[in-house]
């Protein structure tokens, strides 16, 4: 989602360095040592043991993830860059031989482009070396995942709270929207897929929301304004022409403090939001119906226009429809490249299905 300045975002892509664990097993000589161990001495083990294992679960360390990447030179079949205000700029069918591997519903990218780290459905982080060859992706490297994990030890998926949709980075780490429960989480420090989360906010409002309808974009603008957190839901179970948005300050202790409304468009509904570094909003919206398939579209805003009481058209800047090489388009970041160029990365929701894909677009702002 939320694209990380250098000076205001927590260094979430420091590289890692992977533990590697190890497990020995005492071994014991046939005969007088095996009858020198005593009956408090196997329970002693025993116990041992299962404190080992469940310490491992719970501590949930990050395991690497094999992702093959297969490029998407064309968007289309008229073989066209220019689509609307943007032109494609590579794209990339990712796949694993992991079953972990999918749903992705949120990301972030580093101010280089090069860092990502995502969310998927599963209640799982990804965090990876995004590669590129000549302005183009390539690739992802040295991937990484791990459940997300509350301050208890327990992961959010064995708590109903597996279906994290959306993600935003601060200067303290990252805040998480949670679907379905309607609840936003925060996980401290400078690695995520390490850090331990705590609920950060769950109020009527966003409770009221339609089951499958919560939070699916989240940003928090660097300066603060017009509020620390901005969250825009799905759509709106009362007022089908609308996207609810929520605005909360400050940062430590939330609370609400006002409310906007987009104008919904032919049925899109809002999956992801980034503020980009030339400060402007930009939202990812996603529409399905079995007689049109899958669609997306990009729509832009000034941040300055999300204040209390606004209504909201903003700019088209581009659609897409099942002909384009899109699927189920969930996750937005925007970054700006050595160029100037501001750049527009998405991410597929493929819903752990075999009849969907994962793909990464790349798209540059050309108006």
């Amino acid at each position: 989602m939320t694209a990380l300045r250098a000076n205001d975002r927590c260094s979430l892509f420091m590289p890692q360095t992977d533990m590697t664990w190890k497990s020995t097993a005492s071994q014991y000589e046939a005969g007088s040592r095996v009858s020198e161990l005593t009956m408090i001495d196997v329970r002693s083990l025993t116990l041992i043991g299962f404190l080992s294992i469940w310490t491992f679960a719970a501590t949930a360390q990050t395991i690497p993830v094999e992702v093959r990447a297969t490029p998407i030179e064309a968007f289309d079949a008229s073989g066209r860059i220019r689509i609307g205000a943007v032109e494609f700029r590579g794209g990339l069918a990712l796949t694993s031989p992991d079953g972990n591997f999918g749903g992705l519903s949120g990301m972030a990218l580093d101010a280089t482009g090069d860092k990502l780290i995502a969310l998927t459905d599963k209640g799982y982080w990804l965090s990876a070396t995004l590669t590129s060859r000549d302005g183009r992706p390539a690739g992802l490297a040295n991937v990484r995942m791990a459940p997300l994990m509350a301050t208890d030890g327990r992961n959010l998926d064995s708590r109903g709270l597996g279906d994290s949709e959306s993600l935003a980075v601060t200067g303290e780490g990252v805040v998480v929207g949670i679907e379905r429960r309607h609840e936003i989480w925060r996980f401290p420090g400078p690695d995520p897929l390490a850090s331990k989360g705590k609920q950060l906010i769950s109020f009527k409002g966003i409770a009221d929301l339609g089951f499958n309808e919560g939070i699916e974009a989240l940003a928090a603008p660097p300066a603060g304004k017009p509020a620390a957190l901005i969250a825009i839901a799905e759509q709106d179970p009362k007022d089908p022409s609308l996207l609810p948005g929520f605005l909360f300050s400050p940062l430590d202790k939330p609370v609400l403090v006002g409310r906007f409304a987009i104008e919904r468009i032919d049925e899109f509904s809002a999956t992801d939001m980034s503020v980009g570094p030339d400060g402007k909003v930009y939202l990812l919206e996603r529409r399905y119906d079995p007689l049109r398939g899958v669609a997306m579209r990009i729509r832009r805003f000034e941040l300055a226009q999300l204040v209390d009481g606004a209504r909201l058209s903003g700019d088209v800047l581009m659609e897409a429809h099942r002909a384009a090489a899109i699927d189920n388009m969930e996750a937005l970041a925007v970054t700006r490249d050595a160029a100037g160029e501001i750049v527009l990365t998405v991410l597929s929701d493929d819903n752990f299905s075999p009849l969907q894909r994962t793909v990464l677009l790349r798209f540059a702002v050309v108006q």
